[in-house]
């Protein structure tokens, strides 16, 4: 646990560290592009923050192949050198997109490249778990599989970035659980050198997406871009990936055979905020006679916004679903039962939709008038997120 944990703060440190020379240099530079009609900010903002995680990524993997915990993972160099450049890869294109505006299909070009790289030289799917059984394709349907679905994965967080901290958030949320998961699996099966890796991808998106998140919360100094969008996009199926494709379900406890769904579905599960807003998006876009990489102002956070929802209370609901589903993925395979998993879906869903459905200013509005709460003058019509109250 101790050399995830340093690994972690290694990425950490030196996202932070790095993210402010790089909000200095885009100031310097003027980087910040201009505010655009989708855009929910108000004042330009620099895009380019995915640079500094791409570094920290670069500094702490490097950093992994150097210590004997991670010795097994990193003996085949080639692996490490897959995944190092599949990121610099996306960081490039990333990167003349947040400055330049690249077409979709130059985007998406460079996002199969990334995943075929990384699926050629081993981190792709090679089978899939259900119950005691294995399902094997051949090489060829798995590559294109894998290929399939890191990619969509990629786009999937990449949609989902329209708010402050908002994918940092999510994705330190998702990959603690996945994280978690995966120092079960050890504890269950021993060390492997696929579980050992996604273990370590996880701990180093925690620890990049903690160094970001104080220049990106509310209100974001920088954002991270399609280059962090990607680049977190493209680890958390690549550590998905090492575990779901690649483990044996005979290497789990067969009493209850729930145990071995859970590579499927908890890679899912935690995406599943980002997986829904992407689908929705591409059949809106279809629908409408558009291409479903033509961006528009009708995601998830949107319509939250819309509703009421301040910036900030739009985020948290996020982080509460994804929270409720991550914690009920693990409780499946930690008591290899539905009742307590049913319990956090019930209770957590009911207080999920509460929150989501009852933003706190038309609450605020209501009670101020039937008298129970005076809003400050300053206060009245002004929005959501800047509200105040009256003691």
């Amino acid at each position: 646990m101790l050399p995830f944990l340093l690994v972690a703060a290694i990425a950490a440190l030196v996202t932070a560290a790095c993210s402010v020379v790089v909000l200095r240099l885009s100031k310097k530079l003027n980087l910040a592009p201009e505010v655009r009609e989708r855009d929910v900010h108000k004042q330009p903002t620099p895009r380019v923050g995915g640079v500094a995680m791409f570094i920290g990524i670069l500094v702490t993997f490097t950093y992994a192949g150097t210590i004997g915990p991670f010795a097994s993972v990193f003996e085949d160099r080639t692996q490490l050198w897959s995944l190092l450049g599949a990121c610099a890869l996306i960081a490039v294109v990333g990167f003349l997109d947040d400055l330049l505006d690249l077409d979709w299909m130059v985007k998406l070009g460079a996002q199969f490249a990334a995943a075929g790289l990384l699926a050629w030289n081993g981190a792709q799917i090679v089978s899939l778990p259900f119950g005691d059984t294995l399902i094997v394709g051949s090489p060829t349907v798995n590559f294109i599989l894998t290929v399939f679905l890191m990619t969509l994965v990629m786009n999937a967080v990449n949609f989902v970035d329209g708010l402050d901290g908002l994918v940092a958030g999510v994705a330190i949320i998702s990959n603690l659980a996945f994280f978690v998961y995966t120092q079960l699996l050890i504890a269950q099966t021993g060390k492997d050198s696929s579980i050992t890796l996604a273990a370590l991808i996880a701990a180093v998106v925690v620890g990049i997406c903690v160094g970001f998140l104080p220049f990106n919360w509310h209100r974001a100094r920088m954002f991270m871009g399609d280059t962090g969008a990607l680049l977190i996009g493209l680890l958390m199926a690549a550590s998905t990936v090492s575990v779901t494709g690649q483990l044996n379900p005979a290497q789990l406890d067969q009493k209850l055979v729930l145990a071995s769904y859970i590579p499927i579905i908890l890679p899912i599960a935690v995406l599943a905020v980002p997986l829904a807003d992407f689908t929705l998006a591409v059949f809106r876009r279809l629908l409408a006679g558009k291409s479903p990489f033509e961006a528009d102002r009708m995601h998830l956070h949107h319509r939250l916004l819309d509703m009421g929802h301040s910036p900030v209370q739009a985020v948290t609901i996020f982080y509460l679903w994804t929270a409720m589903v991550s914690l009920a993925c693990l409780l499946v395979f930690v008591t290899q039962s539905f009742f307590w998993p049913g319990v956090v879906v019930v209770c957590g869903g009911v207080i999920c939709l509460i929150v989501t459905l009852t933003p706190l200013v038309r609450v605020r509005d209501w009670l101020a008038q039937r008298g129970l709460l005076r809003l400050s003058g300053a206060s009245k019509g002004a929005p959501a997120d800047e509200r105040t109250l009256s003691d």
